[in-house]
């Protein structure tokens, strides 16, 4: 059916922004005093990422933020939600402040609001510092303290110029790639180990949620990476496996934080991996959140295999659609989310903090473009998509598409674009891509344009 003529105007106050992470952007990983993260030791390891790409450059955000806001406020962005370095401001990961690397961040946060940006700052986005690595890194109890001082040097410094504020993102990736199977920093791959980091990053979620009530006066929520998850067949066998894929990336994190226990199912996935926990944890964790950021790329046709720890698998459509990076492109997936999201937690806020798309981009032409039809076409119908969410009451309030700029995209390197702004990696050029136009386009009319054919 037709959607032209549908008024597809979104509520007001919607935030409509875009989204990028520390060490997918800024380069000089150690510049002014900053230590090494997990990830410029991981990255710098032979063989752990696409062509031995490391983040040394990236963007090189980290000298040119003003060119980069500057492109935000051409573009009509509302907000930005970035995530900081948290060995750029404690180079041991507790203890000594180093102030260049807090006024890297200030200058940033002012800069945007000089341009009506409204800054959505993430404590962590996966660059745990070495030194705390050396000290276990989220093995170790004793990082929801470390997590939580790191937390209220920002707040002190930061707070009312930032007033949105994210502890963790996407804690499954964290664990199933980092301590679980091994292709993320720190390269771990233990079943017994991947519980224990989980819930210490739950506990430092906590920690931090705490700190800033005690710091800070405005809003904190937490951001997690989920996708619905649907049988690839009638049988129970598949309706075990979907059950169990759902306990482990969508409840796994949004269970404890918002109702203040885990799934049942995750005794059953991990086994004697799975260990009990002190009820005073839960009592940490289960913090009340100002709002609640979802990441969505796509979803999972599950089926029961002999994979450990889940005994499920994914199966490819045979007529999706799919990006670079494998996903199948199903919006309908948000919707359903988001809904799901309501009906399991209430009327809890809720932002769309990542969504986008790594698809081929051609180069840039004589008349200055890129032409990028899928990407415009993967974010218009995942605007639609939230859009219908919204109407069926799901308090959305804001939208983040990933990415700005084309960047690290972790272990696979350089190898994939999700930018609506291309890099030249070499010049360090950037040039909108048309997605990006479109997008300035659909800010502009606060959605309406959503309706309108997709440009040629």
């Amino acid at each position: 059916m037709s959607q032209t003529g549908k008024d597809f105007r979104f509520p007001e106050g919607f935030l409509w922004g875009a989204a990028t992470a520390a060490h997918q952007i800024e380069g000089s990983p150690l510049a002014d005093g900053a230590g090494p993260s997990i990830w410029t030791r991981f990255a710098h390891t032979p063989g752990m990422t696409h062509n031995g790409d490391t983040g040394d450059v990236a963007c090189d955000h980290y000298r040119r933020w003003r060119q980069d806001v500057a492109l935000m406020r051409e573009l009509g962005l509302k907000a930005y939600r970035f995530s900081v370095s948290w060995s750029r401001i404690l180079p041991e990961g507790t203890g000594r402040v180093n102030q260049s690397g807090l006024d890297f961040y200030s200058r940033l946060v002012d800069a945007l609001l000089e341009s009506g940006i409204e800054p959505l700052l993430t404590l962590y986005h996966w660059d745990l510092p070495a030194a705390l690595d050396d000290r276990g890194g989220w093995l170790n109890r004793d990082s929801a303290d470390w997590f939580a001082e790191y937390g209220s040097v920002l707040y002190r410094a930061l707070d009312g110029r930032v007033k949105k504020w994210v502890t963790l993102n996407e804690p499954w990736v964290v664990t199933d790639g980092g301590y679980l199977h091994g292709a993320l920093a720190p390269g771990h791959r233990s079943r017994y180990e991947a519980p224990i980091a989980s819930h210490n990053l739950m506990r430092a979620h906590g920690a931090a949620v705490q700190a800033y009530r005690a710091d800070g006066a405005h809003e904190i929520g937490l951001v997690v990476n989920i996708e619905p998850k649907y049988p690839a067949s009638d049988g129970a066998e598949d309706a075990g496996a979907v059950a169990r894929a759902h306990a482990y990336m969508n409840e796994q994190y949004l269970h404890p934080a918002m109702l203040g226990r885990y799934p049942e199912r995750m005794r059953e996935i991990f086994g004697d991996a799975w260990p009990e926990w002190p009820q005073a944890d839960f009592e940490l964790i289960r913090q009340p959140l100002d709002f609640v950021g979802i990441n969505y790329y796509t979803r999972s046709v599950t089926r029961a295999d002999d994979s450990y720890p889940l005994r499920a698998g994914a199966v490819r459509q045979p007529l999706g659609t799919y990006t670079e990076t494998g996903w199948e492109v199903f919006p309908q997936g948000l919707t359903d989310l988001l809904l799901w999201f309501k009906d399991t937690y209430g009327d809890t806020p809720v932002y769309v903090t990542e969504n986008g798309a790594a698809f081929f981009d051609p180069p840039v032409a004589e008349d200055d473009r890129i032409r990028d039809p899928l990407r415009t076409a993967y974010l218009r119908k995942h605007l639609r998509a939230i859009h219908e969410a919204i109407e069926a009451g799901v308090d959305v309030r804001g939208y983040m598409v990933w990415s700005l700029l084309d960047n690290l995209e972790w272990s696979l390197g350089y190898s994939k674009r999700f930018g609506i702004v291309h890099v030249n990696y070499e010049t360090q050029q950037r040039t909108p891509k048309d997605s990006a136009r479109w997008y300035g386009r659909v800010i502009a009319s606060h959605g309406s344009s959503l309706a309108d054919p997709l440009p040629d």
